[in-house]
């Protein structure tokens, strides 16, 4: 189970549920009010009341839905917007035709603006653009005809409520911003502490042992030299500076909000379906040890996972050559490269190179190695493998793979 700690909590958007949420009230209020100080006017006031009646329980039975984002669901949304449209439609069978040509108020008067605005700060100014319309076209409906008074009206909550949408989906992309921006500065204050932790330890003992075994030869010899190989490869993972995307709430009513947690399986999983992309970086680190040294660039370099894992595959085939054919001092560098429309991993190594005409004759002998481990898989992601072996001069390998035609 994760652990997860709220880090920072903060929302634009909240306030504005908050003044919704009052805005529905006060204009409740103001709609019976206005009723009550006309109803001697009205041809069929009973129609009124009990509209007026529904819309006062109607605003205060649904205070909550109102809340936050998460509570204000589509289905709410549009049975909200229901509520007022057939308000202004009952109002010719409520009021008399000659209060209606002269620009008297329909039932729900401007408690309608509050649903269009509900449907601009969930869903942002397309929700609103629809709203709005609709609204529109039953005020229209509802005169008979498009008056100037009607006109104006419209454009103003038409213009309020896609200006508040749009204002909505800019706050809402800058909370995404600074909740990534805040989760990157908390996982580099955790990796620094783990990095000194690391290096007053396991880092030390790893060093002396080491040292310790190269001092007293044979079986102890070996064992220094895979406790070195582990120090580097332990230094490497703390300085890379991965830091894997942290899993925020999707409930934008709580705005900016970044978790601490423990990892679990559930981004290997994704991976291993496939799905979506993997930093190569993060691959081809555990690769580097003793006699491998591993450069990377300072961003991630982002690839489909399947492409990922089968460059990563190659880099370990042609690592694999090294420590078989170039002997057991040889050492070998990885060189990582992003050029945007593709991405370059250069493995060399100081190794007595390869004889010509080596590899031909080794895969008339079957050994495929080189032809299948490597050129083939960068055959089948669209890339390119180019081996060039001077004797005496060691091998490079350069790995290329084209974004865009990896899947």
């Amino acid at each position: 189970m994760a652990k997860r700690e709220r880090v920072v909590r903060m929302s634009v958007e909240q306030p504005l549920w908050r003044a919704l949420t009052a805005y529905r009230l006060i204009t409740m209020v103001y709609a019976v009010g206005l009723f009550a100080s006309a109803y001697r006017y009205f041809d069929r006031p009973w129609i009124a009341v009990w509209y007026l009646a529904f819309l006062a329980v109607w605003t205060l039975a649904t205070l909550r839905k109102v809340a936050n984002a998460a509570s204000c669901t589509k289905r709410f949304l549009v049975a909200d917007l229901t509520v007022a449209l057939v308000g202004i439609l009952l109002t010719p069978l409520a009021d008399t035709h000659e209060r209606i040509t002269a620009g008297g108020p329909t039932l729900p008067t401007i408690w309608t603006a509050g649903s269009v605005l509900a449907f601009a700060i969930k869903g942002g100014w397309r929700w609103a653009c629809v709203a709005s319309s609709l609204v529109a076209a039953a005020n229209i409906v509802q005169r008979g005809e498009p008056t100037r008074d009607t006109v104006h009206n419209v454009l103003l909550v038409w213009v309020a409520s896609v200006a508040i949408g749009y204002v909505v989906e800019v706050a809402r992309a800058s909370e995404a911003t600074l909740a990534r921006a805040l989760e990157i500065e908390a996982a580099t204050r955790e990796r620094e502490r783990l990095a000194r932790d690391i290096h007053d330890g396991v880092l030390q003992v790893l060093a002396m042992v080491q040292r310790r075994g190269t001092e007293l030869g044979g079986e102890a010899a070996e064992l220094g030299r895979l406790a070195g190989e582990q120090e580097v490869a332990l230094r490497t993972l703390v300085s890379s500076g991965l830091v894997r995307p942290s899993r925020v709430s999707r409930d934008e009513s709580r705005g900016a909000l970044v978790d601490a947690y423990e990892e679990d399986d559930d981004a290997d999983a994704a991976g291993a379906d496939g799905a979506g992309e993997v930093d190569l970086r993060s691959l081809l680190a555990p690769h580097a040890g003793s006699r491998v040294s591993f450069a990377e660039p300072g961003t991630p370099v982002p690839l489909p996972a399947p492409a990922a894992r089968e460059l990563a595959a190659a880099v370990g085939a042609a690592l694999d050559n090294v420590r078989r054919h170039a002997g057991e001092g040889a050492r070998a560098w990885i060189l990582v490269e992003d050029w945007g429309d593709e991405v370059i991993v250069t493995v060399r190594d100081d190794g007595p190179g390869i004889p010509a005409g080596r590899l031909d004759q080794a895969e008339g002998e079957g050994r495929m190695g080189v032809a299948l481990s490597i050129r083939g898989r960068l055959r089948d992601l669209g890339g390119t493998a180019e081996l060039v072996s001077v004797p005496g001069q060691g091998t490079e390998v350069e790995l290329k793979v084209p974004r865009g035609r990896t899947q």
